[in-house]
């Protein structure tokens, strides 16, 4: 890691009710939040448009927000990300199948018409050689109003930074997915 993180006892008080329910619900406080915790608005800003984003009441299912986020952490190289979003995406659909094909989902049949949709969003959007097209907004239209394109659209550009963020401080796995703790460092993306 290139950022050293803080022993637990240095962080704010208003911090620490994060910190405890990371470690209730992964047994573990997560590196980022430690990471990010160094400057506390930094990390109130992230929270809250993290917790925007995984409500239960998106119209972006959590099987398919699973998809997005192992595919644009997998193009960022985020070693972390892939490691907890891959142990999400297997618990939501209680198969490796899909994650051990994402990365060519576009010649595997496993993925559905929305899922082949978004994915090829995914990547217009994260690639920079990439660029999205009216083509596929109208596509994605028949899966998603105009509301649901837009947080689709944040979802995408919030993995972004947040895998990009681990990237570049060289976050490491914390062991959620074996799969992905072996996978993602000899599988290029």
């Amino acid at each position: 890691m290139r950022i050293s993180i803080k022993e637990l006892n240095k962080y704010p008080l208003a911090l620490k009710p994060f910190f405890w329910s990371q470690k209730k619900r992964y047994g573990t406080v997560l590196i980022p939040g430690l990471l990010w915790g160094r400057v506390p608005k930094l990390f109130a800003a992230v929270a809250v448009l993290y917790g925007v984003l995984s409500r239960k009441r998106s119209p972006i299912d959590p099987e398919l927000r699973s998809l997005v986020t192992v595919r644009v952490s997998q193009i960022n190289w985020c070693h972390f990300c892939i490691d907890i979003n891959s142990s999400t995406l297997v618990k939501l659909t209680n198969s490796m199948e899909k994650l051990e094909n994402l990365d060519r989902w576009r010649v595997c049949d496993l993925f559905d018409d929305r899922e082949l949709a978004v994915l090829e969003y995914v990547e217009a959007i994260t690639y920079s050689d990439k660029q999205v097209t009216d083509e596929m907004i109208w596509q994605l239209k028949n899966f998603f109003d105009e509301d649901g394109i837009i947080e689709l659209t944040g979802l995408i550009a919030f993995q972004n930074l947040s895998s990009k963020f681990n990237s570049a401080l060289d976050v490491p796995s914390q062991g959620f997915c074996k799969f992905s703790s072996d996978s993602d460092q000899d599988t290029k993306y």
